[in-house]
């Protein structure tokens, strides 16, 4: 007899990224209908310039999307933020290309958080993250342009990736707390190596207001795309 049919997630993974598979785990721990297969490639440093630019190139990503295609995933996720600063219109050119690539649909977590943004009617937002604060303004300018108005934010001023996942989630709690004082239509945490993911709920409740993790935001955004959403 066949086992039930699971569905197969694909994520495109930063090779620095300790937070994101542990936290993915745990939010799919009751769901033994959905398995999450992961593909590396090289992110160290999150900085504005060319070199760190560089790490974002098409052709590694769609190395990995190949791998991933080898599992016959339903979907795949570039499970990153980069199209936070380096614009939207790549990671929409890289679903593109992994679809023609490999013929499975994809998203990212950038691209997830606009369809949670539209699902909530977010027009203000907080936002928290790990990064530095230049590549903090360029988010804030960048979902300016999207129609998205940044009411408060908290960063952490840290570049190197590695790091990001070594913020305490009291650290991350207090920021969240902190933009929610602007009474923004919903916080983000904006990266997929600085977990909120298990607090999100919790802290969503107490403050009245969404608080959306780039973690679960991604898996989310997975799974409608998977089911063709």
């Amino acid at each position: 007899m066949n086992a039930p049919r699971r569905v197969r997630l694909g994520m495109i993974t930063p090779s620095s990224n300790t937070a994101l598979e542990p936290a993915t785990a745990a939010l799919l721990s009751d769901r033994a209908d959905v398995s999450v297969h992961f593909a590396r490639f090289r992110v160290t440093q999150i900085a504005l310039g060319a070199e760190s630019d560089a790490q974002f190139d098409m052709e590694p990503m769609l190395a990995a999307a190949d791998l991933l295609a080898d599992a016959r995933c339903d979907a795949i996720c570039w499970n990153g933020t980069s199209g936070s600063w380096l614009g939207l219109d790549r990671d929409r050119a890289l679903c593109t290309a992994i679809r023609s690539r490999t013929g499975i649909p994809a998203t990212t977590a950038s691209l997830a958080l606009l369809q949670d943004f539209a699902a909530h009617g977010v027009r203000r937002f907080g936002l928290v993250t790990p990064y530095a604060g230049d590549v903090q303004s360029r988010i804030a300018a960048l979902y300016a342009q999207a129609g998205y108005e940044c009411v408060a934010e908290r960063h952490l001023g840290l570049r190197e990736n590695f790091s990001f996942a070594e913020v305490a989630a009291p650290d991350i709690e207090r920021m969240v707390r902190e933009v929610a004082q602007a009474r923004p239509d919903a916080v983000v945490v904006l990266c997929t190596n600085m977990d909120a993911s298990r607090e999100a709920p919790r802290l969503s409740r107490d403050l009245g207001v969404p608080v959306l993790d780039s973690i679960a935001v991604a898996l989310e955004g997975a799974l409608r795309t998977s089911r063709g959403g």
